[in-house]
């Protein structure tokens, strides 16, 4: 929850917009919480790169105070369905363990980069749209790790040393993905401005059958509400 600054002066907040619906909402959760958001995207590579432009709209829609986007090719190393060419996205439906759509590091690095930016802006809180109910199983999606990070970042910056402690939010850690569109339909997200798919054409259009499209529905379905995703096939 928000810090004691001034009423006339909001707390700022960093938050991680990847473009997608579970990124959306948090942003929208802190605008409601009273932060000043600021909105960092990174092109890491990822072939699915339509999520980037709805970032874009997602920030303006939102009243981002500013968003920028940075680039690191961690795409560069594979090893990812979601930034190597040569590896499919499944389609077979979510499977036990660790699928090939998870990319090595990408959520510390993404933390990191975002961790910096507040340094820089002088802000104590970084937001992450993390989830792990309904989720792909990625292990940088944990509670666990969510708290490995925030106590790294109280060590390892200048500001926390200085007394400034940082906190990572992650509000949608416990949340089934049906509670996250509830939330962010109460929030007035817009969820037709956001990509989700793992191989969103360059419209932004879903395929409909890779994981993140399957809980994105289900997720719909099961909050009984319209899905306003804009399909390939539709």
């Amino acid at each position: 929850m928000i810090d004691s600054a001034s009423p006339a002066t909001p707390p700022k907040a960093v938050i991680l917009l990847s473009g997608g619906l579970d990124s959306a909402t948090v942003l929208a959760i802190a605008r409601e919480q009273g932060y000043a958001c600021y909105c960092l995207s990174v092109d890491y590579g990822q072939k699915h790169r339509a999520e980037l432009d709805a970032a874009v709209r997602v920030a303006k829609a939102l009243g981002a105070i500013e968003h920028r986007v940075a680039k690191i090719d961690i795409g560069q190393f594979g090893g990812s369905a979601l930034t190597d060419p040569t590896l499919a996205v499944p389609t077979d439906g979510v499977q036990p363990g660790i699928p090939i759509t998870y990319v090595p590091a990408r959520n510390t690095i993404l933390l990191a980069l975002s961790l910096a930016w507040a340094e820089v802006l002088d802000a104590r809180h970084v937001f992450v749209g993390v989830n792990a109910v309904d989720y792909s199983g990625y292990p940088d999606c944990r509670p666990a790790f969510v708290q490995a990070f925030e106590n790294l970042a109280n060590l390892a910056t200048k500001a926390a040393v200085e007394g400034a402690k940082l906190t990572v939010h992650a509000p949608l850690i416990d949340l089934s993905k049906a509670d996250i569109v509830r939330a962010g339909t109460r929030l007035g997200v817009d969820y037709g401005l956001t990509v989700s798919c793992y191989q969103a054409d360059d419209a932004g259009r879903a395929c409909g059958s890779c994981d993140a499209c399957r809980l994105r529905r289900e997720g719909f379905a099961a909050a009984g509400l319209a899905d306003p995703t804009h399909y390939q096939n539709a």
